[in-house]
């Protein structure tokens, strides 16, 4: 079975990159997820922190410019990456991912520091899989 994504490999380049980046600098910081505040609070007090951010800016510029369905295949990418589901799950994973799928999703994908090795992960089982 051949997966197809509906983003393009030019794009997926440049989101990993990018998330890279941004994760990789020495100031953002992910607090511990305690009883205080719910996980969308913390999500949100990260990226205001880093709001002028120019690679945070492009990120999350590159993601919200995707419709719903290419987010929930970056969600459902992730967790491939994760090793949640195999290659040979895709369907599955991307459909529990558009069943999650809220406006809050990009958010998720940008606080997340594991996000970009979990989608080059994620590729290379599809590849693997091609």
């Amino acid at each position: 079975m051949a997966i197809s994504l509906g983003i393009t490999g030019e794009t997926m380049e440049r989101l990993i990159q990018a998330a890279r980046e941004f994760h990789a600098k020495e100031d953002v910081v992910f607090p511990d997820t305690g009883s205080e505040g719910s996980d969308n609070d913390w999500a949100m007090q990260i990226l205001a922190d880093h709001a002028s951010d120019l690679t945070l800016q492009e990120l999350e510029g590159t993601l919200r410019d995707l419709g719903p369905d290419q987010q929930a295949e970056l969600q459902a990418l992730s967790t491939l990456g994760r090793g949640d589901y195999t290659a040979a799950d895709w369907e599955i994973a991307l459909q529990d991912a558009q069943d999650d799928w809220s406006p809050d999703t990009v958010n998720w994908l940008l606080t997340n520091p594991l996000i970009a090795d979990e989608w080059a992960a994620g590729l290379e089982q599809i590849e693997r899989e091609a």
